[in-house]
């Protein structure tokens, strides 16, 4: 037997998995098993079944038995994951499937029987949760959030932290093909009798948050047609005109083309057309300021609607970073003295403020990876790593700190076409302080309260107590003068006192 020791069993316990949701929706049955930060849960396990429950409720009414056999299956498998893993912390949701079919009593009766404790939503609760999804991915929200799956599609309206107006309409993707099978010009007249239900949506001001697969695929789609230098579609944006002119073609397209994009898979493409012909009449009808993709929706919005006020405050990216960054020695206290630190330097702005503490956080932790692999770490951390709270324009600035951190100090042309210049040269700047921060106390945070970086008479300069002058090595001046010269500065250190 291979004996761990305390440090090591302990490490294994730092991120477990502690809470779940299983989804029974009418295209798929879903657990996603979530672990870390209550504001920002990480994903652990997220695994499905199509088992299509409400392929033919428009035509018999009924949940298909071939249907109910593969969800009951799927179920038994997910509670047994659970067991093993220990998680008793489960919501079990079901949908618009389950809640239109003459059968659904009887499945959800099914359910119990294996152990779980289904919750039957309405349109409204359905509608309510996806708000809350995006609400906790987006802070201050205010749009409108349409939330597609396979037997409906909730719209509701998010500002201030809550939400109203909740509707859900019956245009899934699994009833969008019959609906368009009956011509294009019918189909608009249709989605625009639907929405008519919804017409409080026209009047408010705000994007149009898209919440689902069938939307991701779209936004995945948009993304590579434009080479754009990210690949998670979440916070992913575009105008009102982009949108409609993408849906246009995307409306058109053959489902086996759209399968060929990479991240595009069959399942998705097969309904993207119809979902995309949708779009454009939403568009059209709702006028909304863009669309915005999210990848938070019902499942993290039943986790969000727990939390009391106070967690629902607290900065998802901060409380993600942390929970990342911390087990691998990125401490939160040495990032913020660090900020601290050189706050006379850099200021105190509160829209970076929390970008060059998250980025900081990232950077201790990187210290400890091998230096060959470093930065390709730490970059792939910024830029591919699903952050909330955040936009392209953020993850471009945090990547370039992070580039600027080990030792790359130069602009990286993808990273140009999501943020300014004058951003990315500031984000340079930090991630400069962060490197000579780190050289003059080895990570640590007591050189950092025997020292301050200012700058005075137009000097960049390092004042430090004379007790701790040994400190200061000519790879220490090295970087103050390379933090100088990117700020356009002299710089020379000084004794403090």
């Amino acid at each position: 037997m291979i004996r761990l020791g305390r440090a090591g069993r302990e490490a294994g316990h730092l991120f477990r998995p502690d809470r779940a949701v299983i989804d029974i929706g009418s295209n798929t049955v879903r657990l996603v098993v979530y672990a870390g930060s209550a504001r920002a849960p990480q994903t652990w396990l997220n695994e499905k079944v199509s088992a299509r429950l409400g392929r033919d409720i428009a035509s018999t009414g009924r949940l298909p038995d071939k249907a109910i056999d593969q969800a009951r299956g799927a179920l038994a498998r997910f509670v047994t994951i659970l067991a093993d893993l220990g998680i008793t912390d489960v919501q079990t949701v079901a949908t618009a499937a389950v809640r239109e079919a003459e059968n659904g009593p009887a499945f959800l009766q099914q359910v119990r029987r294996l152990g779980l404790s289904p919750r039957l939503l309405s349109g409204e609760e359905e509608a309510q949760g996806a708000a809350f999804g995006v609400i906790g991915a987006f802070p201050g929200a205010q749009g409108t959030v349409a939330d597609l799956g396979g037997g409906s599609l909730e719209l509701v309206m998010v500002e201030h932290g809550d939400w109203h107006d909740g509707v859900s309409l019956p245009l899934g993707t699994l009833r969008l093909p019959a609906l368009r099978a009956e011509g294009a010009e019918p189909f608009r007249k249709a989605i625009e009798r639907f929405m008519a239900k919804a017409g409080w949506a026209a009047a408010h001001p705000g994007p149009l948050y898209l919440v689902g697969g069938t939307w991701r695929a779209f936004a995945v789609y948009a993304m590579y047609l434009a080479d754009h230098p990210l690949t998670d579609p979440h916070a992913f944006a575009l105008d009102t005109l982009e949108a409609d002119r993408l849906g246009k073609e995307v409306a058109r397209m053959d489902p086996a083309d759209l399968a060929q994009v990479p991240g595009v898979t069959a399942a998705r493409a097969a309904g993207l057309p119809d979902a995309a012909a949708m779009l454009r009449v939403m568009l059209a009808e709702l006028q909304p300021d863009g669309v915005v993709f999210s990848s938070w929706g019902l499942r993290e919005g039943l986790l969000f609607q727990r939390l009391d006020p106070a967690a629902r405050d607290a900065d998802p990216l901060l409380a993600g970073v942390i929970d990342f960054a911390a087990p691998r020695g990125g401490s939160w206290r040495v990032a913020q003295q660090i900020a601290e630190w050189s706050e006379a330097v850099f200021g105190d702005d509160p829209a970076l403020a929390r970008l060059r503490l998250a980025s900081a956080m990232l950077a201790l932790a990187a210290t400890h990876i091998e230096p060959h692999l470093r930065a390709p770490h730490a970059f792939a951390w910024a830029t591919e790593k699903r952050w909330v709270g955040v936009d392209a324009a953020d993850r471009a600035f945090m990547a370039a700190v992070l580039l600027a951190s080990c030792g790359k100090a130069a602009t990286a042309p993808e990273l140009e076409r999501l943020t300014s210049g004058e951003k990315l040269r500031e984000a340079i700047g930090w991630g400069l302080a962060l490197r000579l921060a780190r050289r003059l106390g080895g990570g640590g945070g007591a050189a950092l309260l025997a020292s301050s970086l200012g700058i005075v008479e137009g000097v960049l300069t390092l004042a430090i107590e004379p007790r701790r002058a040994h400190m200061v090595t000519d790879k220490v001046c090295g970087e103050l003068d390379s933090l100088g010269r990117w700020l356009g500065l002299k710089a020379k250190v000084v004794p403090s006192g």
